[in-house]
């Protein structure tokens, strides 16, 4: 049985700390290829094709970007909202700061990286359980 819980223990050490190493990783590449998201204040306006949301940029341009089906629901019918638009693309918003698949990845990672930290100390606690 000991035999069994020290294996146990080790694979999800190692896992926990490896894999959640990875993860984190990944997660800082995923963050740097999103961009930089800049807030600003938008104008919701009705068009032909549906609704658009337009705004000024940081350098002073003015931006048009179509709402999804998504961001329709979230926005409601409000006549302003805010958004993030992403630097140097005059036709890219969204309506929160990180990216979702960003924010997934990097909780992720923190959670088996805590796995593995917490399989680590308990395997340091059966150690000297033992002796």
């Amino acid at each position: 049985m000991s035999n069994a819980l020290d294996a146990v223990i080790e694979i999800f050490t190692w896992v926990g700390l490896g894999g959640g190493l990875l993860l984190a990783f990944a997660a800082v590449c995923l963050l740097l290829a999103d961009g930089t998201w800049l807030p600003a204040r938008a104008v919701v306006e009705r068009v032909d094709g549906g609704r658009v949301v337009r705004w000024f940029d940081a350098d002073g341009g003015v931006n048009e970007a179509p709402l999804s089906a998504d961001d329709e629901v979230e926005v409601g019918r409000a006549d302003m909202a805010d958004i993030f638009y992403r630097r140097g693309t005059p036709d890219r918003m969204r309506l929160t700061h990180h990216s979702p698949v960003v924010r997934f990845v990097s909780r992720l990672a923190a959670g088996v990286l805590g796995l593995g930290a917490v399989a680590f100390v308990v395997s340091i606690v059966v150690l000297f359980a033992r002796g």
